[in-house]
């Protein structure tokens, strides 16, 4: 095994600077000599091709002629709007990659540094800049994530289903895929005011606008009251045990007396190979075995009825107000 090869930082930097010069764009519209390209990135010449080249050993883009260069399939997917986000250091992809710099302190101490790079935690961070936030909702929604898949299974099925309150729901992605498969649902949208801003356009073009209400609010405040399923999509994992537990309390307290609330994303089969994640060093938050879920939503007053992973991949875990 070659440690150096593992610790290499060449490929990643040099894709991430690519996609923030948006080579792979000036590439498609013409610019493929070196100082026609370089201009057209605001570049020095020398130093892009030393980039470039770094990468044509990897395989991505190819230089079929000195100081010319092309795009080959590789390099295409640079064009993709989810890779974009993601790894422009210019928004949302820069925060996510500039702060693994911060993981000695997560090791350390089981907390994210985030602060100590960008002066303040991540979810704040967010909140205080627009064009990060924008970049967020659109990697956690269709764009980053694909379409959301609403076929998941419910261990009494969905006929008693009729209301659903999709906490922390980005932009509603997932509860406008959800009304438009199950025409009899009712939808209630929650996440901060300025993401939930955002999610107009995504319900129009789903045709469920008239079936969704959105609570703009922070899902540690109470929740609305006596809908049928609470869900939380991609929503545990952000959190330490703390914050997760007062979530699904919340979720707990506002659901209908025989409602359920199902949890999507963060939890895992028990001994299921662990590892780093993006959370972990973001927020500090975790992925979770069935067992350690089931103690935490214990405490949150929630009692697990299922959980299992469904054809799509997602592993559902679906709990119940305690008697």
């Amino acid at each position: 095994m070659d440690l150096w090869e593992l610790a290499d930082l060449r490929t990643p930097w040099s894709l991430r600077v690519v996609v923030t010069l948006r080579i792979a764009d000036h590439i498609a519209a013409g610019r493929e000599q070196l100082d026609d390209l370089a201009e057209a990135a605001d570049a020095e010449p020398d130093a892009l091709s030393n980039v470039l080249r770094q990468l044509v050993g990897k395989g991505v883009f190819a230089e079929p002629a000195p100081g010319r260069f092309v795009l080959n399939e590789a390099a295409e997917r640079l064009r993709d709007p989810a890779v974009r986000i993601g790894l422009d250091l210019d928004g949302i992809g820069g925060r996510m990659a500039y702060a693994w710099g911060t993981l000695p302190t997560y090791a350390r101490t089981g907390r994210s540094g985030y602060h100590e790079l960008f002066g303040m935690p991540f979810w704040d961070d967010i909140a205080a800049h627009p064009h990060l936030a924008a970049g967020f909702d659109a990697l956690m929604g269709s764009v980053g994530h694909g379409q959301p898949v609403p076929h998941f299974g419910l261990a009494d099925g969905w006929d008693r289903v009729r209301t659903v309150v999709d906490v922390g729901g980005g932009r509603g992605d997932m509860l406008a895929e959800l009304l438009r498969a199950r025409p009899a649902l009712q939808g209630t949208l929650v996440d901060l005011p300025g993401t939930v801003e955002r999610s107009a356009e995504i319900f129009a073009a789903a045709g469920v606008a008239d079936r969704v209400t959105t609570a703009p609010q922070s899902f540690f405040e109470p929740l609305p009251t006596g809908a049928d399923l609470y869900l939380l999509r991609k929503v545990i994992n952000d959190w330490p045990d703390r914050e997760a537990q007062a979530i699904l309390g919340r979720c707990a307290e506002a659901a209908a007396p025989d409602g359920r609330v199902v949890v999507l994303g963060g939890v895992s089969e028990d001994g299921a190979p662990g590892g780093l994640v993006e959370e972990m060093v973001l927020v500090a938050g975790q992925q979770r075995g069935v067992t350690e879920f089931a103690d935490l939503a214990r405490t949150a007053g929630l009692e697990l009825v299922a959980a299992e992973r469904e054809p799509s991949g997602y592993f559902v875990v679906e709990c119940r107000p305690a008697a």
